[in-house]
């Protein structure tokens, strides 16, 4: 009899147990639940592997390269690996069409004898396969294989604004919203508009980031670009006033006497983004700043978070580019390879 209720206590305890692990089955997020998939390379895509491009490598070499190629060397610099293969589709998608961008407008001043370089301040960044793999070490091939799924799988895509390719700006992480490209650069495209950006602190390393600068290095790098500023007395008194956008970004900004556009001020103190504050703390001028990169177009923590979230690639740019299709499309002025 005690050896029954013995037998009967422990069936009931695992029928009880095996119910508690369904339930925790069931309780768990989509993030604990998903098994990493399996890379493998597909084969060249056609209408990249149709088409040759010049890179000027290092200000020094010019390479000739198929736009499969070449996009890959693009994916490998500009996006981590690590990211949800929608997100690097729709980063394939924009270098490519970065790239057609260039050549249907260029030649371009800084290198007329190549379609596009390596200089992220003037095109877009590229690593070769060598250099990538090394860093990646045991996820080498699995991520080589991901980079060349996210390429292939969207072969021959561009972003298309009035049947041509547009200026497919990007960056790492918006603060909240992108900005219009007129709040940065001259010309405020139609596509390049300010919308919502899903990322935030728990996305992206360093989204909040403070840079305190000694008064006295602040006003001697300041003077150097603008003499006639007077940034005499107190730096208290150097900060005047401060517009913002609806994106948050720093319109302008008045020191000592001098306005700027929140953007130069980014470039002279070498500031994450043009999204911050300014206050005089302990003798410092101290910047608080959230996100980074220009702003401008696709932001690629978001992206990632919306890849992550459930959406593909043209869901993705047609959300950070306006009004924008994404298709197959006919190069002008490249040559074909072979």
């Amino acid at each position: 009899m005690k050896r029954s209720l013995v037998t009967a206590w422990v069936l009931i305890l695992a029928v009880f147990a095996l119910g508690l692990a369904g339930l925790a089955a069931r309780d768990r997020t989509p993030e604990e639940q998903k098994v990493e998939e399996d890379y493998t390379v597909p084969d060249p895509g056609v209408l990249d592997s149709a088409v040759t491009i010049r890179v000027k490598i290092d200000d020094e070499t010019v390479e000739t390269m198929t736009m499969d190629d070449y996009v890959q060397g693009v994916l490998r610099a500009e996006m981590p690996a690590s990211f949800e293969l929608e997100a690097l589709k729709a980063q394939a998608v924009a270098a490519r069409t970065e790239t057609l961008y260039k050549v249907e407008n260029g030649p371009v001043a800084n290198h007329p004898e190549a379609d596009i370089c390596n200089d992220i301040n003037c095109c877009q960044a590229y690593r070769a396969a060598e250099a990538a793999e090394s860093a990646w070490g045991a996820d080498a091939e699995k991520y080589s294989a991901k980079i060349a799924q996210a390429v292939r799988g969207t072969d021959g895509m561009v972003i298309l604004y009035e049947d041509k390719p547009i200026l497919a700006a990007f960056f790492s992480a918006a603060s909240g919203q992108t900005h219009n490209s007129g709040d940065v650069w001259v010309s405020d495209l139609p596509y390049l508009q300010s919308v919502n950006s899903p990322e935030g602190e728990n996305e992206v390393p360093n989204y909040y980031s403070v840079a305190a600068i000694p008064s006295g290095e602040f006003r001697d790098r300041f003077l150097a670009s603008y003499p006639e500023a007077k940034l005499d007395g107190a730096p208290e008194h150097w900060i005047g006033a401060v517009e913002r956008n609806d994106s948050d970004m720093v319109t302008s900004i008045d020191i000592g006497g001098v306005t700027l556009k929140g953007t130069v001020v980014r470039r002279l103190f070498g500031l994450r983004s043009a999204s911050f504050t300014v206050e005089v703390e302990d003798g410092d001028v101290v910047f608080r700043v959230t996100g980074y990169g220009h702003g401008v177009g696709m932001s690629q923590y978001g992206a990632n978070v919306m890849a992550g979230e459930g959406k593909d690639y043209k869901e993705i740019l047609c959300w950070y580019y306006t009004g924008v299709t994404v298709g197959p499309y006919t190069p002008k002025n490249l040559a074909t390879a072979g």
